[in-house]
């Protein structure tokens, strides 16, 4: 039967292959999702391993953990409720992976990681009211290996597909050591697997106190996601340390306290991050940042290395941030749009305490609201940002300039984004394994930003 399965999975693999879209790198059939040990009680707690079942709805009040060698999968449609007040570690309960975990929600039937009232959460957002959305109500995902682990190689891959991930930040206890420290806001994943994968695709992620997500070591692949309003008064969407290799791609990044992405080399993994940062589009991010110099879109510190190509960047605190300290040598980057909509922000399209400097295929303002990149509906002239230049808190922020709501980040057909991109480099493609439990890694992109003009790339 297993040798019958692996001949089946071959044909489709060849054929899927030869009809694959020009954008993508692989896209292979998904195979029969194979259900294990089915989970029918609707709560979990104490050691959990299985399968989620299709539109079903569960809960946890307590932490959870997914021991070493354990699975634990979502099949679509599922919904996983954190019952919790955000006030203690004890009340914001976390997901411990020392195992897999598996999300494999679809664009017709999504899954959720959230808490109860969260449409309550999203619609006082969307009325200015932030009070709930950085309560921290559950403690999100911490993805690494067992301390007491004998493996060689311990912890789990990640796996998230279609999944909305929201409102985490509660504090932590302590007692993951190197991971947070007692009372630290805690992330909605943080994943330290070095030899493991991390996979989040066409996903979205709210809400989070700090960091969204802190990767310490791992093969990634983040393609196609969309990031709202994340860190309250500081944090990255996406902080990647020492030993993080892998590629993000097509992702759409709105209000972030300070950086939409950061790559640095800090840590000890004995492997060097290098990560290839292309085709984002990042709006209105590094403006929560209360620390003088740091927060906007982009920044390589620290050692790391990597790529940057093809990313739109409008009204930023700070438009790409490469420091002195990064290994400056085997970073390369082009064909970033820039606009800023005061003089403020066209003045720190290089951040101050960076080295980074325009290069030959750069789109960028040289005076405020110059070359606006035309999105199909959003105005980027909406806020104030002369008003209220940064830092600033989220009461004086409007919902239009940290939430999608209605908005379409798409360009217009004479934007001068279109056809800026450049296509001739390839993904560093750290993920290998493609299908259900692989990557659909999106090709560069002849458009500059996450939405392509022939309808590929970011689909939300």
């Amino acid at each position: 039967m297993k040798n019958i399965n692996k001949i089946y999975l071959a044909c489709l693999c060849l054929i899927t292959l030869s009809a694959c879209h020009k954008a993508e790198l692989a896209i292979i059939s998904a195979p029969l999702r194979l259900v294990s040990n089915g989970i029918t009680s609707d709560t979990l707690k104490g050691a959990v391993k299985g399968t989620m079942l299709a539109g079903k709805t569960y809960y946890f009040k307590t932490d959870i953990t997914v021991n070493e060698g354990d699975t634990l999968q979502m099949q679509e449609g599922v919904k996983l409720i954190a019952i919790g007040d955000g006030k203690t570690y004890q009340t914001a309960p976390e997901i411990i992976m020392h195992g897999t975990f598996i999300s494999l929600g679809t664009k017709e039937k999504p899954n959720y990681i959230t808490v109860q009232n969260a449409d309550t959460y999203h619609t006082e957002a969307l009325t200015q009211n932030y009070t709930d959305v950085f309560k921290g109500w559950w403690g999100g995902i911490v993805c690494w290996p067992d301390p007491s682990s004998k493996n060689p190689a311990p912890g789990g891959d990640l796996i998230i597909k279609w999944t909305h991930l929201e409102l985490a930040g509660g504090p932590a206890s302590g007692n993951e050591t190197g991971v947070y420290a007692s009372g630290d806001p805690r992330y909605i994943i943080y994943f330290g697997n070095i030899t493991k994968k991390f996979i989040l695709e066409d996903s979205w992620v709210f809400g989070a106190k700090d960091d969204a997500i802190r990767v310490s070591g791992g093969k990634i692949s983040i393609m196609r996601n969309t990031f709202e309003l994340c860190g309250q008064l500081g944090g990255e969407f996406f902080n990647m340390k020492s030993g993080t290799v892998g590629d993000l791609a097509y992702n759409f990044f709105i209000g972030a306290a300070t950086n939409a992405l950061k790559a640095s080399d800090a840590g000890s993994s004995g492997t060097q991050t290098n990560v290839a940062m292309y085709n984002n589009t990042m709006v209105n991010c590094g403006f929560r940042q209360t620390k003088s110099g740091r927060g906007g879109s982009i920044n390589f510190e620290k050692a790391a290395r990597g790529m940057v190509y093809n990313n739109l960047i409008a009204n930023c605190r700070f438009g790409l941030r490469l420091t002195s300290d990064a290994d400056l040598t085997n970073i390369k980057y082009n064909n970033q749009y820039f606009y800023g909509s005061t003089q403020k922000i066209v003045s720190l399209f290089q951040a101050a305490d960076g080295v980074s400097t325009f290069q030959s295929a750069d789109v960028h303002s040289t005076t405020p609201k110059e070359n606006d990149p035309t999105f199909y509906g959003y105005d980027l002239t909406a806020f104030d940002y002369t008003a209220n230049p940064g830092p600033m808190t989220v009461s004086v922020q409007t919902p239009a300039a940290v939430l999608v709501g209605t908005s379409n980040f798409r360009l217009k057909a004479g934007s001068k984004g279109v056809n800026a991109g450049n296509v001739n480099f390839s993904p560093i493609a750290s993920v290998t394994a493609t299908g259900d439990y692989g990557t659909t890694i999106t090709l560069p992109g002849k458009d500059i930003g996450a939405y392509q003009s022939d309808g590929t790339g970011n689909q939300h």
